[in-house]
């Protein structure tokens, strides 16, 4: 089987190409960089703001799985539509007409919409996103539904929550460094809905086993609920510090929210990141294949011993 990966060497992109290539299975590798990945495996450089594949590039290709994207920074709306939209759909035309078996589109639980504290939302519970990443990846996957419903390649469209691992960055590598500069215990508010970027990259591989045509689309979680309190107790833990003191009341956090906020000039509420409720339900995923998830949060800090 020859895989070709695109993002390859991303968060979750790396830790695809090193379970592919464990494998004994062919890869081919693109980056935005070119540079190898950590064992040494060449890459490709590719801007898909400017560029993409044509389908001679994808001759002999099994699997197109298609990491690349921007995420999760202040772009600029025109390239995330350049490269989290229009660039996809391209690509998954020059994987049809290349004969391409499979494509893989890694999208977000973002491309859902806001979630209005409900949950755990299935695939059905979407609505519009107003940020230009959600919305990005929503329209990708609406115009590859609407072109390949019909077509002889599959289209798989996965939408993991917020993936964990070591050397995992943003939010989760911002509060591990708090805890360790001493960050009192939150309150128990909220829950939200994650994924390993083990488990992440092993379920990549196994819809690729699945010949049937079509577009389906799966959110992807270990299934588990965390807290903001959840973390913080689990990140001291593993590090072999004493249990956190919960000093601080609820409306010292929310304004300390709203002042870093108002200091950063950021979009983003602080106050929701930690503590409003995003559960999303991993039954579907479940259900269509053998896919089980191993790790949890706290397994992964086992093995880490607490680092990120």
């Amino acid at each position: 089987m020859k895989y070709l990966v695109t993002g390859a060497t991303g968060f979750i992109g790396a830790e695809l190409c090193r379970q592919i290539c464990q494998s004994g299975q062919e890869l081919i590798a693109y980056s935005l960089s070119g540079r190898p990945l950590p064992d040494g495996t060449p890459t490709r450089a590719i801007d898909f703001r400017v560029e993409n594949l044509c389908a001679t590039d994808l001759e002999s290709v099994d699997v197109v799985l298609h990491l690349a994207g921007i995420a999760h920074q202040r772009a600029n709306p025109e390239d995330y539509r350049a490269v989290n939209h229009r660039a996809v759909i391209e690509l998954a035309r020059q994987a049809q007409l290349a004969n391409v078996s499979c494509f893989v589109f890694l999208s977000s639980v973002k491309a859902m919409g806001a979630s209005g504290d409900v949950g755990p939302r299935t695939e059905d519970d979407g609505c519009l996103p107003v940020d230009p990443y959600g919305l990005s990846k929503q329209q990708a996957e609406s115009e590859l539904n609407s072109e390949f419903a019909t077509g002889s390649m599959r289209v798989c469209i996965l939408r993991p929550a917020l993936v964990y691992g070591l050397a995992t960055k943003a939010n989760l590598a911002q509060l591990s460094k708090a805890v360790g500069k001493g960050l009192p215990r939150p309150p128990e508010e909220g829950a939200r809905s994650m994924i390993g970027v083990k488990d992440l990259g092993a379920l990549m591989l196994t819809v690729t086993a699945d010949p049937s045509p079509g577009v389906s689309t799966f959110i992807v979680t270990d299934g588990e609920a965390y807290t903001t309190r959840r973390i913080y107790d689990a990140l001291r833990a593993a590090r072999g510090m004493k249990p956190g003191v919960q000093w601080c009341p609820r409306w010292a956090w929310w304004l300390g929210s709203w002042v870093l906020d108002a200091l950063t000039a950021s979009s983003d509420s602080t106050w929701n990141k930690l503590f409003s409720a995003e559960l999303y339900s991993n039954q579907a995923i479940v259900a269509a294949t053998d896919w089980r998830p191993k790790q949890s949060f706290e397994s992964l800090l086992g093995e880490t011993g607490g680092r990120l």
